[in-house]
């Protein structure tokens, strides 16, 4: 088979693909063989109809049809393995000449076009200056988290007064919608003023007390009614407010393994400072691969973009002139690209997923969707998508290659310390360091067990 190539946009080809008489030999003996097993011949059995008889009956150009059919996946699988071509989308065939039926001399030339990944060559990511914000553990940053643990051991007493903001209300919740009930909720705890309910519903409930109830309109965020304007009617069952307990020894051993509240601000502060460290490496990644997107062209395929852009907003029950389609289409242009550059940096490094950072991956990823690990395993098998997620977890790998060899500073001029994190590139890097000498030393005693 012969194949050429059109790039008609860096992602974007057409495929001519002359598939040769002797290529499509094995094809035709398998439709034949098809048809054989199809068709009722009397005087014969199922799949011993001669080839003769099949041309007659059915006729040379059904068996041509099959014999394509048959064979097309794998003429544009080899054509794409031997072009080394990625595809990104379905392909759109068109047989233009077929063999002649009468002898099937000739080739059959099939027309392809499909969206490809672009070829490109990354630059600049070695070497890469980063800054972020500086890691500074304060006294105001312990005093928020002992408020927060002391809201966590808080214990809450009813109170027979009007809401005010940062009571806890037990409520029901009706929304209606063209006076019809679609959907309620009763004995609700919530925080007035958090605002993790409907827009409204903490300035409805201010004011109101136990026994009392209310009705305002807002916009519905879930559910079969997603943005629709809706009728609410809350009730207040009681009002409680939260009482919390003094900073002081006995605190301390209640709400941790420290005997005195000054172990348990030493705990804190060292706890404050590994988690603003997390997020200096988490502001570094982003940043990384922003400082990668912007010192890199990278084609994005319009169609594909195009594509997920009207799966998102069909999704959420809007139309594709939607404004929000255009936050859709950058993240979805964006996404593309930090894929294929990862993916650049993944085989210029030889990035390994090692088996305990995939399940810790799985393990992470379930627990986000609330399942079982197991459960989540099963379910990504089942979707094939097990090398969907092998490839997320080398791609953040592949960021931490270019952290190791970045400099990180603070916007304060200082060096930053990641290494803690980036440990596992330098581990990978001495590994494969070793691994030719390794070979080396092992070839002559290969050599030595053969001449015995």
């Amino acid at each position: 088979m012969k194949t050429s190539v059109e790039k008609i946009t860096p992602t974007h080809a057409k495929l001519t693909l002359n598939v040769a008489p002797e290529d499509l030999k094995p094809y035709l003996d398998g439709a034949y063989r098809t048809i054989a097993n199809q068709v009722q011949i009397p005087g014969f059995r199922k799949g011993k109809v001669p080839n003769q008889l099949i041309d007659q009956r059915v006729g040379r150009e059904v068996v041509l049809d099959q014999a394509i059919s048959d064979g097309l996946d794998n003429f544009y699988q080899q054509a794409l393995a031997e072009n080394e071509l990625q595809p990104l989308s379905r392909p759109e065939a068109d047989v233009t000449e077929t063999p002649d039926v009468k002898d099937f001399s000739g080739d059959v030339v099939v027309v392809i076009e499909v969206d490809i990944r672009p070829e490109v060559e990354i630059k600049d990511w070695k070497g890469l200056k980063i800054e972020v914000e500086a890691a500074e553990v304060t006294d105001e940053d312990i005093d928020a988290e002992l408020q927060s643990l002391r809201e966590r051991f808080g214990t809450l007493t009813t109170v027979e007064r009007a809401i005010e903001n940062g009571d806890f209300a037990t409520i029901d919740l009706v929304a209606k919608v063209n006076g019809e009930v679609v959907d309620e909720a009763n004995g609700l705890s919530h925080e007035v003023g958090s605002g993790e309910l409907l827009e409204g519903t903490d300035e409805a409930l201010l004011t109101l007390t136990a026994g009392e109830e209310t009705t305002f309109n807002s916009t519905l965020i879930g559910g079969e009614h997603a943005g629709e304007e809706a009728e609410i009617t809350v009730k207040v069952v009681s009002v409680k407010v939260r009482e919390l307990p003094e900073v002081d020894d006995d605190f301390a051993q209640l709400a941790s393994e420290f005997d005195t509240v000054a172990e348990l601000r030493d705990d804190l502060r060292e706890q404050a400072a590994k988690s603003k460290t997390f997020a200096q490496v988490d502001e570094a990644r982003k940043k990384a691969v922003d400082l990668l997107i912007e010192a890199n062209e990278v084609p994005v395929p319009e169609t594909m973009v195009e594509d997920e852009v009207k799966r998102h907003l069909e999704q959420e029950g809007k139309e594709l002139d939607d404004p929000h389609g255009d936050e859709v289409r950058e993240n979805a242009q964006r996404s593309f690209q930090q894929q294929v550059i990862l993916d650049e940096i993944i085989k210029a490094e030889d990035v390994q997923v090692e088996q305990n950072e995939f399940t810790e991956f799985l393990f992470q990823q379930s627990q986000q969707y609330g399942i079982a690990p197991q459960q989540f395993v099963e379910i990504m098998q089942q979707n094939n998508q097990m090398a969907q997620m092998i490839g997320e977890v080398a791609r953040s790998k592949a960021v931490l290659y270019v952290l190791e060899d970045a400099e990180v500073v603070d916007d304060k001029g200082n060096a930053v310390d990641i290494s803690e994190f980036t440990a596992v590139v330098k581990q990978a890097r001495e590994k494969a360091a070793e691994a030719p000498e390794e070979a080396a030393e092992e070839a002559p005693e290969a050599e030595e067990a053969k001449a015995e």
